[in-house]
């Protein structure tokens, strides 16, 4: 079993260390199109392509979280996700990036919608869906602190296991 576990170890290593590269790339693509976009002249045209370059950032930044936060839940901690402390913390890491993803990609849209208007009800929606994240993920919150309070050992195991990172 041992064997097993170490082996999903290491695909979560690969799978993290992908994340990064995919960020890197991510960055690197949009620094390109930022200073492409302001090489070309300062006008609207290179503030919506710097806007573009944000949302790729964003995408990055997202690749970026996804990648620490397996590497140091799945890696270095070697959690096993299943008391309701643990569940929180790692979910409540991913919804971070999402809901600031989707923001900026909704910001985007808006931005875009000035020259193309159809876009107005696809970058509202976006923006309609980061309230909707941000509610359910308050919910998901507050039912599962009253879980949290039927487990007070998982929360101080959740705590020590954040020694690890420290070392």
């Amino acid at each position: 079993m041992k064997l097993i576990l170490s082996l999903y170890a290491a695909l979560h290593a690969l799978t993290a260390f992908a994340f990064a590269a995919a960020a890197v790339v991510l960055i690197v693509v949009a620094g390109h199109a930022g200073f492409v976009a302001v090489m070309q002249g300062i006008g609207i045209s290179a503030a919506e392509a710097v806007i573009e370059a944000v949302g790729l950032l964003a995408a990055a930044v997202v690749a970026l979280q996804i990648s620490q936060t397996v590497l140091e839940e799945e890696v270095v901690r070697d959690a096993h996700i299943g008391a309701p402390t643990r569940v929180r913390r790692f979910l409540s890491r991913f919804m971070v990036v999402i809901v600031v993803a989707v923001a900026v990609e909704g910001l985007v849209a808006i931005f875009k919608a000035r020259e193309k208007p159809e876009l107005m009800l696809y970058g509202a929606a976006l923006l309609s869906a980061v309230g909707l994240l941000m509610a359910g993920w308050g919910v998901f919150i507050r039912l599962n602190r009253y879980a949290e309070e039927l487990e007070p050992e998982a929360m101080a195991e959740a705590k020590s296991e954040d020694v690890k990172l420290k070392e």
